[in-house]
């Protein structure tokens, strides 16, 4: 059967990929051309995303398509993480090597921001979570030192919109990217910018806000022939931030759902129609982030996978090179319940040693010291799912729904032992898949702005024919009880 092929260049903070996704006018199938990693470098004191390496890697991945496949693709399209961006001046040029959300530029500025606009203010602008890797703060950390970088620039372009922009020339930030900036404002569905003025932030840097499943515009030639190509092909706008393009692959959303999409990050909330900024919502600190037709993700941002995976990092500097299932394997092996951290504290934030970090924090909170990998593992893993449990009754309180599927996407929905313990922990159905959700959604989405599909929800019913989900039932939820418990005492007594 003929099939419209789509090109999905999927950008992790860990890692890249490249993908094919065919459409054969009912079911979706994805193929990995090209993967490569993805990090910080540190360079004079500074960390930096290295763009130009993952341009490389995406021309590589699109020179891949044209050794597998005859002609040219019915489109392309980026999806990336949010919050961080990149500067063009005058001339087209970037302005320096952006910088990574993970940089100690950001430290101390939400409270210098709130010197200017009250934290209730801010969040009555923008419905966005204050944390400090947010593009707002990285932004007014460059005002306050008088960055000639800021006063070079012509244009701001998130990260997707920095690729989208080297494909084909044109500029602007899509939506769903715009919302995690925290300088978005839904009510007036522009940039926010009487408070940003309030700032000092340049508003004249801020481009058009571009709609999901926008047509941006074609290849450029010297982009298309460098890649074998005879010919142009569309550059399409989806949901470009990640969490959204995963969140529209998600089959059978609704009102007792709960997505969770797990990774290095794990993000975890609800669809709804409107904004909510109550009261409860701004105390607890949820963000509402754009998502797709129409709709807003009121969600937490969490730190995920992100301690077990610097634990790794460390291990292997150490010279022991644990593979992620044997790793798995050492959890289930060490003692239960033995060792609890708060996976968002700010000892987690950027250590130079995780698993010193992790012990450090055992000894601050009178725990016992999670020593071995098992022991470590078991800790961070057993810590991530309490923390789930945590934003599930969250959200149950805040929105007044029921609540009893979890939804898991992302890498983190192949990792059976942490699907399986997230439904413990919640006492919830958890369903798992699919995992490459945001590749997935950035696919679905270039068939709806081509018109391949009438809409979101008929490619929602086509992603649920294409991929196969598993079900996790939870068991003894008892012994996660007393865990949650301590979970939630040293999340209240400012242990985070």
């Amino acid at each position: 059967m003929a099939t419209t092929n789509f090109v999905a260049v999927d950008l992790g903070a860990s890692s890249g990929r490249v993908l094919v996704g065919q459409w054969d006018g009912h079911c979706f199938r994805l193929e990995e051309l090209h993967r490569f990693s993805n990090g910080g470098v540190s360079i004079l004191g500074t960390l930096h995303w290295d763009v130009l390496r993952i341009w490389s890697e995406i021309e590589q991945g699109l020179a891949k398509y044209r050794a597998r496949f005859r002609g040219t693709p019915a489109g392309i399209s980026v999806d990336a993480w949010g919050v961080d961006f990149a500067l063009i001046d005058s001339h087209g040029q970037l302005v320096g090597n952006p910088v990574h959300y993970r940089d100690a530029r950001t430290d101390g500025m939400p409270a210098l921001v709130m010197e200017r606009i009250s934290a209730r203010e801010l969040y009555r602008e923008t419905s966005v979570q204050t944390l400090q890797i947010n593009t707002l703060f990285q932004l007014y950390s460059m005002v306050l030192v008088a960055s000639p970088q800021l006063e070079r620039a012509e244009t701001l372009l998130m990260i997707p919109d920095l690729f989208h922009y080297f494909l084909c020339g044109e500029k602007g930030v899509e939506y769903s990217e715009a919302t995690t900036t925290q300088m978005y404002s839904p009510a007036t569905r522009d940039w926010a910018r009487g408070m940003l003025q309030k700032l000092h932030i340049p508003l004249n840097i801020l481009p058009r806000i571009l709609q999901p499943g926008s047509l941006l515009g074609e290849v450029r030639p010297e982009v298309y022939r460098r890649a074998g190509f005879s010919r142009g092909f569309p550059v399409i706008v989806g949901a470009s931030h990640d969490t959204a393009s995963a969140v529209a692959a998600i089959p059978n959303m609704d009102a007792e759902s709960v997505f969770l999409s797990s990774g290095t990050w794990s993000l975890m909330g609800v669809e709804v129609d409107a904004p909510v900024a109550s009261e409860e919502a701004f105390a607890l600190n949820y963000t509402n982030e754009g998502g797709v037709d129409g709709s807003i993700l009121l969600l937490k941002n969490l730190t995920g996978l992100w301690l077990l995976q610097e634990c790794q990092r460390q291990w292997s500097r150490e010279g022991h090179e644990y593979g992620w299932d044997e790793i798995m394997g050492l959890a289930v092996a060490a003692e239960p319940f033995r060792s609890i951290v708060v996976p968002d504290a700010v000892d987690f934030v950027m250590p130079v040693n995780m698993p010193e970090a992790i012990r450090d924090y055992c000894r601050r909170t009178d725990q016992l010291v999670a020593e071995t990998a098992g022991e470590l593992a078991r800790a961070c893993m057993e810590s991530l799912c309490v923390s789930y449990r945590s934003v599930l009754e969250q959200l149950r309180r805040i929105t007044g729904r029921r609540l009893q599927v979890v939804r898991v996407v992302g890498g983190g929905s192949q990792n059976s032992l942490l699907c399986q313990w997230t439904a413990d922990a919640s006492q919830c159905t958890v369903v798992a898949g699919p995992a490459e959700a945001s590749a997935m959604g950035n696919v679905m989405m270039q068939a709806v702005a081509t018109g391949h599909l009438q809409g979101v929800q008929a490619g929602r019913s086509a992603i649920a024919e294409s991929v196969s989900c598993v079900t996790y039932l939870p068991g003894d939820g008892q012994p996660w009880q007393e865990t949650y418990l301590q979970f939630q005492q040293l999340e209240g007594a400012g242990v985070a």
